[in-house]
């Protein structure tokens, strides 16, 4: 939430800065030259100061040793017990899911399946003119841009604080909070992957 109102400016800048680039590169070149990309910088970065450290303390003449150190001595294994709730936690989704493909294909509700056949019918017009990299990158455009300015120019008579006094609603439920958050989150995920 506070990444999308730009709360902390450098951590927004430096998440929506790489992946709009990584978007933007996804668009021009393939998959796997994006990745050997990345791989290299990310190599050419870590040996370059490597190099430069060792030099560094050769000149110097210390005895600090390897600067990355504190990061290889990191016990970074996934423990069985939160590898199994991380497991549990993605079949309860990948369940719904499959309910739900099931129920759609096999039309258990008419209503439901021919509303899904008029929007993948409506989605061809929109993959004809739009690819799928380019809708990721106008949904991460808007994920960034208009919370913030929404935020900036909203009409104070409509906040809830307003519309209290005035009798419209009294409070928000957890339940309609915790409904949004967990609907932010799984967006969030998706504009991600």
């Amino acid at each position: 939430h506070d990444l999308i109102f730009w709360r902390d400016v450098k951590k927004t800048g430096f998440v929506f800065g790489t992946t709009l680039i990584m978007l933007l590169s996804l668009a021009a070149f393939s998959v796997i030259s994006v990745v050997s990309y990345l791989i290299l910088a990310l190599l050419s970065v870590t040996i370059s100061f490597r190099i430069y450290k060792s030099v560094i303390q050769a000149v110097q003449k210390s005895e600090e040793g390897h600067p990355f150190k504190a990061y290889l001595d990191v016990d970074i294994t996934l423990s069985s017990e939160a590898f199994h709730n991380y497991m549990n936690a993605a079949m309860v989704h990948i369940n719904r899911a499959l309910k739900l493909i099931i129920r759609l294909f096999l039309v258990e509700d008419l209503v439901d399946s021919l509303k899904l056949a008029v929007f993948m019918w409506l989605m061809t017009y929109v993959g004809a003119v739009f690819n799928g990299i380019t809708l990721l990158i106008l949904a991460e455009l808007l994920v960034f841009s208009v919370p913030i300015v929404y935020e900036k120019y909203k009409d104070p008579s409509k906040t809830p604080r307003n519309r209290q006094k005035k009798g419209r609603i009294t409070t928000w439920k957890p339940e309609m909070q915790q409904l949004l958050k967990h609907h932010l989150i799984v967006i969030m995920s998706l504009l991600v992957l």
